[in-house]
């Protein structure tokens, strides 16, 4: 197939990839939507498989009319689309994907000259002494759990750390019959009264946190602000978790905990493309860089949703459909230049209101300085806090691939998803620097573990 008759080609079926995919199918073409789940919704809006019989008012809460139509909106394309469920994008070069298929164990390679990329976000990570107990998860994983598989990481839960996502598993938990033992929040009760006025410009979204508060006040879960994680206590299993609150220790007995510091973008495969990063400072974190429009800095590649910065489901839908329409006007097709101002205007609206957010639910910057040095930060390469001081002082590294290639954190299965945030916040801290001068983990192939004997497949009606 000629380059210039390649489909455009969506990666990721969140939110924003699937409103890419419906405005490209409108527009009369049809787009290539590679996902590695089973099901289209993304993480936010995870569907459960289809025997399940779970409602979406059970399965989503407040989100569930949201939830409900941007599942309508994929089924209604799946005649209009190619959907490519259980599909890991591995690698990219030379204008191609490297795609696994899952349940086959092939890979194929799909080339594209167009390519909206929507990977989403997963769990920012700070470690403590004894997360790597049995029954300890992430927020997002205890949230897949529930949603996905229908089952509770545990019966007497503890939620820990920060972000609006702490608030709401602890609330789909406590809604599904698990005893929620307590939500210990790292942010003061200071910070998010201060936040307030930047929040109410979203003042909908503003009373869904607040009514997940209130409702887990009003049923009897125990709520701490204010605090700082010390460890997590077991021996084959967690059995508590100690934390700090108000200058003394205190302790509670559990046998599970859900963990994390709000979200983090998915950023590997802009790095692969080439795609020009940037430090944002609302995020934190190394990002690539978009346009107004969507466009990264390499033709032909657009970005849409939280996989370039955390801004939430609704925000992912409508930079999903600008990534699309700029897409369509950029391949010559004619567009509603109105709908794209509107879009646009949207956007920009949210900035305040996620600036609000961080300032109700700040990064704990003194993490790094609280670390003890025995705590295991890379647990792929058993890389301990430490072991990065050692070799910062002995070496002088001052860069985070410089530290990689010392010390192998960032090295292992998760390519430093879990621990690239933490070691970044240990350097920057051993060396005196900001956190936006020690650099980023480079992206590498495979950008997910995938097997060691692959077996090459045709992608018929696609491949050049």
């Amino acid at each position: 197939m000629r380059a210039t008759a390649l489909p455009p080609v969506i990666v990721g079926a969140g939110p924003a990839g699937i409103r890419a995919a419906q405005t490209l199918a409108a527009h009369g073409l049809r787009p290539v939507l590679i996902d590695e789940a089973a099901r289209a919704g993304g993480q936010i809006y995870r569907r459960p498989p289809a025997h399940f019989k779970r409602t979406p008012q059970t399965l989503y809460g407040t989100e569930a009319t949201r939830a409900t139509a941007v599942h309508a909106a994929i089924d209604d394309v799946q005649d209009r689309i190619d959907h490519r469920p259980d599909s890991l994008v591995w690698n990219v070069q030379d204008q191609q994907l490297d795609v696994l298929h899952g349940p086959t164990q092939t890979t194929r390679t799909v080339p594209y000259r167009q390519l909206i990329v929507a990977t989403g976000a997963t769990d920012r990570v700070l470690p403590v002494p004894g997360w790597t107990l049995p029954g300890v998860y992430t927020l997002g994983g205890a949230q897949v759990a529930l949603k996905f598989q229908g089952c509770a990481i545990g019966s007497h839960v503890v939620f820990a750390g920060t972000g609006p996502l702490l608030y709401l598993v602890a609330y789909q938990y406590a809604k599904a019959g698990v005893d929620v033992a307590a939500v210990l929040d790292t942010a003061r009760f200071a910070d998010q009264l201060a936040a307030v006025p930047a929040m109410l410009r979203q003042p909908a979204v503003f009373a869904k946190g607040v009514t997940y508060v209130a409702w887990l006040r009003a049923h009897g879960v125990a709520l701490h602000g204010g605090v700082r994680l010390v460890r997590m206590q077991g021996d084959e299993r967690v059995h508590s978790v100690v934390w700090a609150e108000g200058g003394r220790e205190r302790s509670l007995d559990c046998d599970a905990v859900g963990f994390g510091y709000a979200l983090r973008s998915e950023t590997q495969l802009p790095d692969l493309l080439g795609c020009r990063f940037a430090f944002a400072p609302l995020h934190r974190a190394h990002l690539p860089e978009r346009d107004e429009a969507g466009r990264s800095s390499v033709a032909g590649v657009y970005l849409a949703g939280d996989g370039a910065g955390i801004m939430g489901a609704d925000a992912a839908e409508w930079a999903g459909e600008l990534a699309a329409l700029t897409l369509l006007a950029d391949r010559g097709v004619a567009v509603d230049t109105q709908r794209t101002g509107v879009l646009q205007q949207q956007l920009a609206r949210l900035t305040g209101f996620r600036a609000g957010l961080e300032r109700a639910f700040p990064f704990p910057a003194d993490w790094a300085a609280q670390a003890p040095d025995d705590l295991v930060v890379c647990r792929c390469e058993n890389v301990t806090a430490g072991e990065l001081r050692r070799s910062i002082a002995d070496s002088g590294a001052d860069e985070m691939n410089r530290l990689k290639a010392l010390t192998r954190v960032g090295m292992g299965r998760c390519q430093g998803r879990m621990c690239g945030v933490a070691a970044a916040e240990i350097l920057a801290h051993a060396t005196g620097q900001p956190v936006a001068q020690v650099g980023r983990f480079r992206g590498q192939a495979p950008i997910k573990p995938i097997p060691i004997h692959l077996v090459p497949a045709t992608d018929e009606g696609v491949s050049a």
